[in-house]
């Protein structure tokens, strides 16, 4: 069901995403996505170019949530645990809040085209270099074991984050703070310096 008070591109994208992460994005045609829209096919060129367009738009509206919520942790003085507990709950936050777009993002953006993967792949070691400084700020005060490898704490902690999106359910039991907290809790116990 669409929303009327959206406009007719926002609403395509919201169904190309629901469209994309359940049947994916080469099994969802462009006749699937009309009869959603109750448009005729032909209808859906007067707002956008073609399917690739709105997976490029998906993909890039992700990153952007992603970007808006956890770029901003940099400037904020924490205690490296409590910065790393905080990014991990607005990180699972983005994927419990947009689970469509979510898993469009990181399932489906494989199948654009060079151009844009390479932008995808570009923002995807962005957000493992932010994970990155994150570990190498908590060993370099003290906080995190000495011996820890960066690179590979930061692809633990982002295996645990992002793929939320196969298995949380908004109406488990858990709230997605409470899934942050309990991987948070385990992974610290790994990451102190008197682990």
């Amino acid at each position: 069901m669409t929303d009327p008070l959206k406009s007719r591109r926002e609403q395509i994208l919201d169904s190309a995403s629901v469209l994309f992460s359940e049947r994916g994005y080469h099994a969802t045609s462009m006749r699937d996505l009309a009869g959603e829209l109750g448009m005729q096919g032909g209808s859906l060129y007067a707002h956008i170019s073609g399917k690739e367009e709105l997976l490029v738009e998906i993909v890039n509206r992700a990153s952007r949530q992603f970007d808006e919520a956890l770029f901003p942790l940099r400037d904020v003085t924490l205690p490296p645990e409590e910065k790393l507990r905080e990014a991990m709950r607005r990180h699972v936050q983005v994927v419990a809040d947009n689970m469509e777009s979510a898993t469009v993002f990181f399932h489906e953006w494989k199948h654009l085209s060079p151009a844009a993967y390479g932008r995808v792949t570009g923002w995807r070691d962005s957000i493992d270099a932010f994970y990155r400084e994150l570990i190498a700020q908590g060993v370099q005060a003290g906080a995190f074991r000495p011996d820890l490898d960066p690179k590979m704490t930061a692809y633990l902690v982002l295996s645990a984050v992002n793929w939320a999106y196969t298995w949380y359910r908004p109406d488990g039991r858990m709230s997605p703070r409470e899934v942050a907290d309990t991987f948070a809790d385990m992974l610290l116990r790994g990451l102190r310096t008197n682990a």
